[in-house]
């Protein structure tokens, strides 16, 4: 009996050992994904995009915006003359949070009186707001220490007080932001799967052939490819945001219409990388393998979890060439912010050039498939 198990053994590693590139994916996988989630996974928040409004331009109020872009977590990126560019500069995702301070700040300041100094944050990413708030609370209370040093500041209990204030989001509910983010993941998770083992499908089958010898033309087989595949990535993408509005109270302040226009952008794309890994796959585990090598790195560095301003300056770099970055800007941008299309061109731009890409070396690589 041990002997023939033992035959039954070898034979299955001889078997995979001349599966070199299965192989390669069963080890290689794990040592890559270790190697970029070790990197860049972090709960530290840092380089957090700020945009101040100095409406008292004076020597005391450039000491404290000097005090917040001194520090590793704040990075003051824009100025501001209004509220309305505050507002434009948070809503177009550019600035995570907003430092306002009074004309009348200076003059507080020298009288002994209480300074007030606004300070607004982005609640549409709970982790990165109540962290912004805390050490904008900090940031203030240490320059009120340093004032209060001096002489003749050296009675008053509160030099500066600052003001908070949430947008988006005052209850700092992390489900706000976490359940856009599973629309999309789940959006590309799916689809890609799915259709990373179309074409390996039809040649693990032996139906290649007989499609070879039709009289389908390369691109209808193409597109009757796509389309199934579509209707169930629409379908797929009703029911999550249904689910997410109805049993978990995800709002949808944006326009919906709009959400499912770019939303199919995005599913463009996911089709189009799983129709590109199936060319590229022998089988259906090479396939499903590939597949999990694209989804969990862009996971963790789309923004997903961890904001990408907070990574490390080489995970900013691939996030910037990850869809999935793009596709979750704008469902938080429509469903958490309630922004139009004027502030997600951008992103939607981008995102529709990385489908066209991704759609063209997918269509090149099936001709050559069949071919």
């Amino acid at each position: 009996m041990w002997q023939r198990m033992v035959s039954i053994i070898i034979k299955e590693f001889i078997q995979l050992s001349r599966d070199r590139r299965s192989m390669a994916m069963v080890f290689a996988l794990p040592i890559i994904q270790m190697c970029i989630l070790g990197y860049v996974v972090r709960t530290d928040i840092e380089n957090v995009s700020l945009v101040v409004w100095d409406a008292s331009n004076t020597a005391e109020s450039r000491e404290l915006i000097q005090s917040f872009d001194q520090t590793e977590f704040f990075n003051v990126n824009y100025y501001a003359l209004d509220y309305e560019e505050i507002a434009s500069r948070i809503e177009s995702g550019d600035a995570k949070g907003a430092l306002v301070i009074p004309p009348e700040y200076a003059r507080d300041i020298n009288r002994g009186e209480a300074a007030q100094v606004q300070f607004f944050t982005d609640g549409s990413e709970p982790g990165a707001g109540i962290q912004s708030l805390a050490n904008a609370n900090l940031i203030v209370s240490n320059k009120g220490a340093e004032l209060m040093s001096k002489k003749q500041l050296s009675e008053v209990r509160l030099p500066i007080s600052l003001q908070p204030r949430i947008w988006y989001n005052p209850a700092m509910q992390s489900s706000v932001f976490y359940l856009p983010g599973f629309v999309g993941i789940l959006l590309q998770n799916i689809t890609i799967i799915l259709t990373s083992i179309a074409i390996v499908r039809e040649r693990e089958r032996g139906t290649m052939e007989q499609l070879n010898i039709s009289p389908l033309r390369r691109g209808e087989l193409i597109v009757g490819k796509l389309i199934p595949y579509v209707i169930i990535g629409y379908a797929q993408l009703l029911l999550v945001v249904a689910t997410a509005i109805v049993v978990f109270g995800m709002p949808m302040r944006g326009n919906f219409l709009l959400l499912l226009v770019l939303s199919s952008v995005f599913l463009m794309f996911s089709l189009s990388l799983g129709l590109l890994v199936s060319t590229i796959s022998q089988n259906q585990f090479q396939a499903m393998q590939a597949s999990f090598m694209v989804l969990v790195p862009t996971v963790f560095l789309s923004g997903f979890i961890f904001p990408v301003e907070s990574m490390p300056r080489v995970a900013q770099w691939i996030a910037s060439v990850i869809p999935l970055t793009y596709y979750l800007r704008i469902l938080r941008g429509i469903v958490v912010k309630g922004v139009g299309i004027e502030y997600l061109w951008q992103d939607a731009l981008i995102l529709g050039a990385m489908t066209a890409v991704t759609l063209t070396l997918a269509t090149v690589r099936i001709r050559k498939s069949l071919d």
